[in-house]
């Protein structure tokens, strides 16, 4: 808490920056750039897991259902060489690893093959030029789009977490908000996800009403759909269910670890114990170890983690059988969540 108040001048200093940001892009003073195709652009208003990429993954597969030629545009964080321009599937096939793609990038590419490429570059504006250049494409999807105001979209979707839905009432570096919350009466459409984890989420839409009058809102949950063992994972086959066993050790590397908890415990999957490592973790010979020593400590005879983590385990050796828990978003009100993107 004295770190945070020390950092408190800075995140205000911070917050003035980006509103007098955007009011030069909402001025028409600093240059936004037409994509030349339908844009979509899903993103948060703070840091941290808000079950956006599985949203994405949600909007890519309605577009491609209207025969549409998706690309999801992203940065890819937590990837090698991050300046580099990476195409991480061309819609066929998942091209690269998690190291050099990025995890999440990585995970949307193998969850749509079929239905999207997958495009990692810092700059989304030359990055899009080039796979409409390559492969034809009619939509785009910004992944983490918010704040990257240079590209111009035709509908602005905000993730707010209903478990923490106002961070923590601070802007960087103090606290969790990318931007004021004033921000938020630009979003075209707003998703409250995890909104089945808390007891009242209608409370938080009418906070939010107060910042955006117009905007849609709908509810969004995260579901466990199977679970897979690890090698399985990675084989065409996946979508078969394995059964897990009732003593699971838990590691992750998300940003929301304690929300991935609550969704086990909510498809009655318990746990004996846990390991978390920083969002975004490059899983190495030495973590692989310590996680099996730390599960068999906690009795443990089996380990479970996530699709964004698995995407960087596929070389790990570990002691103890692993399992993938596979999720997908589920949207209230779906036919017109679906219509919204479709005729954006």
């Amino acid at each position: 808490m004295f770190v945070q108040k020390l950092l408190i001048p800075f995140g205000k200093i911070y917050g003035r920056v980006i509103d007098a940001r955007n009011v030069l892009y909402d001025r028409g003073i600093f240059r936004v750039f037409d994509l030349g195709a339908r844009t979509i652009s899903v993103g948060n208003l703070t840091t941290g897991g808000t079950g956006k990429t599985p949203l994405v993954a949600l909007i890519a597969e309605i577009l491609s259902a209207e025969g549409e030629i998706v690309c999801i545009l992203t940065r890819g964080y937590g990837r090698k060489n991050a300046g580099e321009r990476v195409l991480v599937s061309d819609g066929k096939t998942v091209l690269v690893d998690a190291n050099i793609g990025g995890d999440e990038p990585v995970e949307l590419a193998r969850k749509l093959i079929g239905r999207a490429i997958v495009l990692a570059d810092k700059d989304r504006v030359e990055a899009a030029g080039w796979a409409k250049e390559q492969f034809g494409v009619t939509a785009f999807i910004l992944d983490d789009g918010f704040q990257h105001r240079r590209v111009k979209r035709d509908l602005d979707i905000v993730c707010i977490d209903a478990t923490n839905p106002y961070g923590n009432g601070c802007i960087l570096p103090a606290g969790t908000l990318r931007e004021s919350f004033k921000s938020l009466s630009r979003a075209d459409a707003i998703v409250i996800t995890r909104s089945d984890l808390v007891e009242d989420a209608n409370s938080i839409e009418q906070r939010l009403r107060k910042r955006n009058g117009d905007a849609p809102i709908f509810h969004a949950e995260t579901i466990i759909k199977r679970f897979v063992r690890l090698e399985r994972f990675f084989e065409s086959n996946s979508a078969l269910q394995d059964q897990t066993p009732p003593k699971l050790f838990v590691f992750t590397a998300i940003g929301n670890p304690d929300n991935f908890l609550r969704t086990l415990e909510k498809a009655d999957v318990s746990h004996a114990g846990q390991k978390r490592f920083r969002d975004h973790f490059a899983y190495d010979v030495a973590a692989v170890a310590e996680i099996s020593q730390a599960a068999k400590a906690a009795g443990a005879d089996s380990l479970i983690t996530t699709a964004k983590d698995a995407v960087k385990l596929r070389e790990a050796k570990f002691e103890l059988p692993c399992y993938v828990a596979v999720a997908e978003t589920a949207v209230d009100n779906l036919t017109e969540f679906e219509r919204l993107i479709t005729s954006s």
